[in-house]
């Protein structure tokens, strides 16, 4: 409150008179919080719940006491005065205006400080779980680990993790805090006393306080009042499976779960659930046959990754096509809605094949999310997207093309990144072409920062194309190669058109070259007018 005892000062020395802010702290007593005198108290008044000014004499003189409109229990005193007649009503008609909005600008500081606080624990424990995502651990690992981070973040001093087990038709628990995992007993499906075979059951979310449904087999786990998520798996036909539950109880202060904390928890539920059958993908790896489907699965699940295009409408118009190879790939692209109608569009490729590309893709695209929001310039983005793979890039000996272009239509401009992506192009209304070229090597090849160019962009009128070197690659039954001026031609000649429209022709060119020869690669394809 230094301002506003400025405000006050000033308003002293103008007018002889002194005056202070009264708050209602949260006990219900009202302190000073704001004086126009530095180091003295002001004079007491008596507290009134009348909503209109009331004069009071004190033993110092006249003071007139005013309530301060707004959410917060405030008052404003005026007085006493130096000398003379006090124009009490016109000080006062001048000066509560300024209290009130100034208490008012605070008050939603206040607020967006403390929501700033809140997403930013958000945004960092889901950062957390992408990394354990793009790890090869066994499934206890796993669970501890986002067992840990979750239990932290929501304040609970126990926890637990319980996978269902398909043979006994039991929950097993595989992860707790408070107790050892290994000392908890099973708990049947069917069990009709337990909070978490009921989760499981009906696949929703339940909070039970305090006394409700006691069953001897949760105590261990059990402290007070206590959030069960049922952990679930979407499969890649759509279809949901439910896995297990997790558990929070015991929260510090024994503070009730709020409705912002059962929707973190769903969205961890979900993340879980990926962390647990990533777990499954590894340990069905003793068997290749069983790991080539299981690794289609886990490809499939990292395409429901991917944004859909109406996401950054209506500031951009964008298509985007991934048809993966039967192997798992490492191709993505990745949308951002910047603020200020500016879109954020990024499209990568990952060396190699197998789950390890898989991972890094998707370790890749969950930290790509985060970082974009933190700064509007691609090569900042790209450099902290570079910061936080590095590892997983260095001990897998793999590295990431990606380019990452930023569209600002009311600036008229567009400024990428290119760090070795080789297939980027902005197309005019005229049909000039212009390649984006690569400015820096792949991510994961040097340390370097990578660099930034920015040109003019015509609103509505440019196109920006983006392909991986699946498209251009593409072979026939003969091993000819598509090549990649075809794909050009083909834009060119539509654009015209509708995003949709030009990505279908690419698709028709692709069938038609290909035919039903196997895919070599997986074949990434995005189309953005903005």
């Amino acid at each position: 409150m230094k301002e506003l005892d400025t405000v006050l000062a000033a308003f002293r020395e103008a007018t002889g008179c002194e005056a202070a802010v009264w708050l209602e702290s949260p006990n219900g007593r009202l302190v000073a919080t704001a004086t126009s005198s530095a180091g003295a108290s002001p004079p007491p008044f008596p507290p009134s719940s009348a909503e209109g000014p009331r004069r009071v004499i004190t033993a110092r003189g006249e003071l007139l006491v005013v309530a301060i409109p707004g959410p917060r229990t405030a008052w404003l005193a005026i007085g006493p005065c130096g000398g003379g007649t006090p124009e009490l009503d016109a000080y006062r008609r001048f000066l509560l205006p300024v209290v009130t909005q100034y208490l008012q600008s605070a008050l939603e500081v206040e607020h967006a400080a403390t929501e700033l606080a809140e997403r930013y624990e958000e945004i960092n424990l889901l950062y957390t779980i992408s990394e354990i995502l793009g790890r090869a651990v066994t499934l206890e690992e796993t669970a501890v680990t986002i067992l840990e981070e979750v239990s932290a973040t929501v304040g609970a001093r126990r926890a637990s993790i319980l996978v269902h087990d398909r043979v006994t038709d039991t929950l097993q628990v595989v992860s707790a805090l408070g107790l050892v995992a290994a000392e908890a007993p099973p708990i049947a499906v069917d069990d009709q006393c337990s909070v978490s075979a009921l989760v499981f059951r009906e696949q929703h979310l339940r909070i039970v306080e305090e006394g409700e449904m006691l069953c001897d087999a949760e105590r261990p786990y059990r402290k007070g009042a206590m959030m069960s998520v049922p952990i679930m798996w979407t499969s890649p036909a759509g279809g949901s499976e439910p896995l297990g539950v997790v558990n929070l109880s015991g929260r510090h202060g024994d503070q009730p779960f709020t409705a912002g904390d059962q929707k973190l928890m769903a969205a961890i539920a979900t993340q879980i659930g990926t962390a647990i059958q990533n777990a499954r993908l590894v340990r069905a790896s003793l068997n290749q046959q069983k790991l080539v489907q299981e690794m289609q699965l886990a490809h499939d699940l990292q395409m429901k990754l991917l944004p859909r295009g109406d996401g950054v409408a209506p500031e951009a118009t964008v298509d985007a096509r991934v048809i993966p190879a039967e192997s798992v790939g490492g191709d993505f692209y990745n949308l951002f809605r910047l603020g200020e109608g500016r879109t954020g569009a990024m499209i990568g490729d990952v060396s190699g094949h197998g789950y390890r590309a898989a991972l890094i893709m998707a370790l890749t695209m969950s930290a790509s999310a985060i970082h974009a929001q933190r700064t509007a310039d691609p090569a900042q983005t790209l450099d902290a997207l570079l910061h936080s793979i590095s590892e997983e890039l260095e001990t897998t000996e793999m590295y990431v093309s990606v380019f990452y272009g930023v569209i600002d239509p009311a600036a008229g401009t567009l400024r990428y990144a290119n760090t070795g992506h080789p297939h980027a192009f902005v197309i005019g209304a005229d049909g000039a072409l212009e390649r984006l070229p690569a400015l820096d090597p792949p991510l994961g090849m040097v340390t370097e920062s990578p660099r930034a160019l920015e040109r003019p962009w015509a609103k509505t009128k440019d196109i920006l194309l983006l392909f991986t070197d699946g498209i251009s690659d593409a072979r026939d039954r003969a091993g000819d190669r598509l090549g990649e001026q075809p794909v050009l031609d083909i834009v060119v000649q539509n654009r015209a058109e509708a995003p949709d429209v030009i990505v279908e022709r690419v698709f028709d060119l692709l069938r038609q070259h290909m035919g039903d020869t196997p895919k070599r690669d997986d074949l990434t394809l995005v189309v953005l007018r903005s």
